[in-house]
C-alpha cells in the first residue's frame, strides 16, 4: 500500500489529468466518391472531463458502416475554450467494423491476458504488443486481469490508486501504439476487480476500504464498455463471440456447492443459451476471464472446473454438449500459462490464452494426458483464423510466445 503523505501523481507511470474539453471525430478511411457514396462522419462533440471519471470520456457511434475502416481523431482543448476555440492536443487511430453478419469475409483476431506491470518484458511495455500487431489482427481481446491491484505495488486501496494502475499500463508506449491501430474488448477478472477471488459482497480485506461496486465502476470508466458487462459479437457468416461475466453475478466461492451455486447466475446464463441457440455463425467462440475445462490446481475454487462450482461446471460442460456440435469451443484467460484441452466426458475443447510475459508464468498443476493436447508453461497470446476452403468454413488456432513464434496449431473445418 502507499506510505502515508505520498502523492500518487508523483509515483512512476502516473499520468494525472486535467480539466479540459474533447471530442470524437470519426470518419471512413475511404474517400466518398470511392465508396459510392456510403462513406459515413459521426462528432462526438465537445465533451467536459472532470475528476468525477478520471478526466475520461467515452463516445459511441451507432450504424456504422459493415466493413469498413474509420479513422478516429480524439480532439482536447482546455476546460475554458471559448466555444469555437481550435484543438490544443490530437491523437488519431483506426479500426475496421465487422462484416455483415451474411457476409463470408476472413478475419483474424488475437487473445491475451494477464499483464503484470512489475513483469514487462521490455521497457516500453510487453513483447506481445508488437508481436500481436505484426500479424494484423482484426480486433484483440484481453480477457482479464489487465492489471494487478492487490498484488503488484502499490496495493490498491483507493479509487485513485485503481486509477493510477490504469494510467501507468495504458500508457505504456507498446501498448498506446497497438491500440492506434487494432481496436479491442476488454473483460475483467479479479485482480482488475478488487483482490484474488472476488465476488459480490466479499471482504475487501487487504484492499480495504476499496469495495467491489468501486472496483466494478472503475473498470466501465476506465475501457469502452457496452451497457451490459456480458454480450454477444457478431464479425461476418464465419465468427460469433460471446463475452461472458464472471464476476459480478457469482455466488461466494466458500459457499457449500450445489444447485443454487453459480458463477454466470440465471439471467446470464439463460441469454447464453438462448443467444447461442438462435445463432447462424459457422464458428461460435466463447471467451471466457476463467477456465470451464480446466484442469485446474486442486486448491482453486474460483471456476467452473474446480470442485467448488463443479455443479453449475458439469451442468454448462453438458448443455454445450448437447445442444452444440465441434463448431463451438472456448477461450479463457486467467491461468498463467497455455494449454489446448479437451474434456474426457463431453468433447468440449479449451484453449487458454496464457500471460502476456514469460515471467508471470506459471503455477500450472502439470501436463494431464487426460486433457491436454497442449501444455506449455510460458508467456504469448492466441492468434485465431477464420475463413473458407471453397464453401466451408475453416479456423485456425495458433498458440504464439511473447515473439509472435507459433508454438502450437489447431486447425479444423466447418461442415
Amino acid at each position: 500500500m502507499l506510505a502515508p503523505g505520498v502523492d500518487v501523481s508523483s509515483l512512476e507511470g502516473a499520468v494525472p489529468g486535467a480539466p479540459g474539453e474533447l471530442r470524437v471525430v470519426l470518419r471512413s478511411a475511404v474517400p466518398a466518391d470511392e465508396a459510392g457514396g456510403i462513406a459515413t462522419t459521426g462528432i462526438s462533440g465537445w465533451h467536459p472531463t472532470g475528476t468525477e471519471r478520471d478526466f475520461t470520456h467515452q463516445a459511441r457511434f451507432d450504424d456504422l458502416t459493415p466493413n469498413t475502416r474509420y479513422l478516429v481523431t480524439v480532439e482536447a482543448r482546455p476546460a475554458v475554450a471559448e466555444a469555437d476555440a481550435p484543438a490544443t492536443a490530437i491523437e488519431t487511430a483506426t479500426f475496421r467494423t465487422a462484416p455483415a453478419s451474411d457476409q463470408r469475409l476472413p478475419v483474424r483476431f488475437a487473445a491475451m491476458t494477464c499483464q503484470y506491470y512489475g513483469r514487462r518484458d521490455r521497457p516500453d511495455g510487453f513483447r506481445i504488443y508488437p508481436s500481436m500487431a505484426a500479424g494484423r489482427p482484426d480486433f484483440y481481446l484481453s480477457i482479464g486481469d489487465n492489471v494487478y491491484y492487490d498484488n503488484e505495488s502499490p496495493r490498491t486501496t483507493s479509487l485513485e490508486l485503481a486509477r493510477y494502475h490504469w494510467q501507468r499500463m495504458f500508457t505504456l508506449p507498446a501498448i498506446a501504439s497497438f491500440l492506434r491501430s487494432v481496436p479491442g474488448y476488454w473483460l475483467k477478472d479479479d485482480h482488475d476487480l478488487l483482490r484474488n477471488d472476488s465476488w459480490p459482497g466479499i471482504d475487501p480485506g487487504i484492499s480495504a476500504p476499496m469495495t467491489f461496486e468501486e472496483g466494478q465502476a472503475v473498470f466501465v470508466e476506465q475501457i469502452p464498455a457496452p451497457e451490459g458487462s456480458y454480450r454477444t459479437v457478431r464479425w461476418g457468416k464465419g465468427l460469433q463471440l460471446w463475452l461472458v461475466e464472471g464476476r459480478d453475478f457469482r455466488s461466494p466461492n466458500d459457499m457449500p456447492d450445489g444447485p443454487g451455486k453459480t458463477i454466470w447466475g440465471a439471467e446470464q446464463l439463460r441469454w447464453l443459451r438462448d443467444s447461442l441457440l438462435a445463432s447462424d455463425a459457422d464458428w461460435k467462440v466463447l471467451i471466457s476471464p476463467t477456465p470451464i475445462v480446466g484442469p485446474d490446481r486442486s486448491n482453486k475454487a474460483d471456476n467452473h472446473a474446480n470442485a467448488a462450482f463443479s455443479h453449475e461446471g458439469d451442468a454448462v460442460r453438458g448443455w454445450f454438449r448437447a445442444n452444440l456440435d465441434d463448431s463451438f469451443l472456448v477461450i479463457v484467460g486467467d491461468r498463467h500459462w497455455q494449454y489446448h484441452s479437451v474434456h474426457p466426458e463431453t468433447g468440449l475443447d479449451e484453449f487458454s490464452v496464457g500471460p502476456a510475459s514469460d515471467a508471470h508464468a506459471g503455477g500450472t498443476p502439470g501436463e494431464d494426458s487426460d486433457y491436454h493436447r497442449f501444455h506449455r508453461v510460458g508467456g504469448g497470446f492466441l492468434s485465431v483464423d477464420v475463413d473458407w476452403v471453397g464453401d466451408r468454413a475453416r479456423i485456425v488456432l495458433r498458440h504464439r510466445d511473447v515473439s509472435g513464434r507459433v508454438v502450437y496449431e489447431v486447425e479444423r473445418l466447418g461442415s
